[in-house]
């Protein structure tokens, strides 16, 4: 049997799309070997590899606004602090270490003192999921073992290359394939804007090295802080997996 691995991008509340996208594959008998997971990809990685379904996932963030995760901060390093959303992990995954997980789970953040890419497969998985998905000025940066971790997205928002050596077939899941056309003038969507550049240009050599490739290019349409509509989101990474299931179903039938 070939070893399965799911590399999960980032993309905020766009990333409820692997949730979708993970149902899709249970369906046809696929439970990844490995995950590997940026940002929004992280967060839904950490929950299925401690043991919660795809439908539970959702469950979690139906009906959930973002200031349900965010807690105000002096605003030195970030508007807000990590502190509510750490707990909300705590909470939801009693698993300490990524080590520890049923699933092996790969978590790419950005380095921010020494400004590289970073991926880790130990060590405590709510602060790392959290730096993970550490996007900079909106919170405050977490520090790891006496350095400062945010968003993995920065240099790798597909984290395909972390297991590539890993696994016999890979899986990407892009939840963030496309730059919208319009967009508003203010701070979160001019930030967004911005980060989708970096997205577009940082998963080119990642996406090359996938042999089934989704993009939830539906998903497009949603913002990034637009947790109202994860019920939504969640069926477009559904749906669009199964078109790329019945496009390759060679590949997943000799799986």
């Amino acid at each position: 049997m070939k070893k399965i691995g799911v590399a999960l991008s980032g993309g905020g509340a766009k990333g409820f799309a692997h949730a979708g996208a993970l149902k899709a594959l249970e369906e046809i008998g696929i439970k990844p070997h490995i995950i590997s997971g940026t940002s929004a990809g992280a967060v839904v990685g950490a929950l299925y590899s401690h043991g919660l379904t795809p439908d539970e996932i959702l469950k979690l963030f139906k009906n959930k606004d973002y200031n349900d995760f965010l807690e105000l901060n002096i605003p030195t390093s970030g508007l807000f602090s990590t502190g509510k959303f750490i707990s909300f992990l705590e909470k939801e995954i009693s698993t300490q270490r990524l080590e520890d997980l049923p699933i092996p789970l790969y978590v790419t953040t950005t380095n921010l003192d020494r400004g590289i890419s970073e991926t880790f497969c130990s060590g405590n998985l709510h602060k790392i999921v959290m730096a993970s998905a550490c996007i900079p000025v909106l919170f405050t940066p977490v520090t790891i073992d006496g350095e400062r971790y945010v968003d993995g997205g920065i240099f790798k928002n597909l984290p395909v290359s972390p297991i590539v050596d890993k696994c016999d077939l890979i899986i990407g899941i892009n939840a963030s394939p496309l730059i919208t056309e319009s967009y508003n003038n203010n701070i979160l969507s001019i930030a967004e804007r911005s980060y989708h550049f970096m997205f577009r240009a940082n998963t080119i050599a990642d996406k090359a090295l996938c042999d089934i490739l989704v993009e939830v290019q539906s998903v497009m349409q949603y913002g990034t802080y637009d947790l109202k509509k994860v019920e939504i989101i969640f069926e477009k990474g559904y749906n669009e997996t199964i078109e790329i299931i019945k496009q390759n179903i060679d590949t997943f039938v000799n799986k």
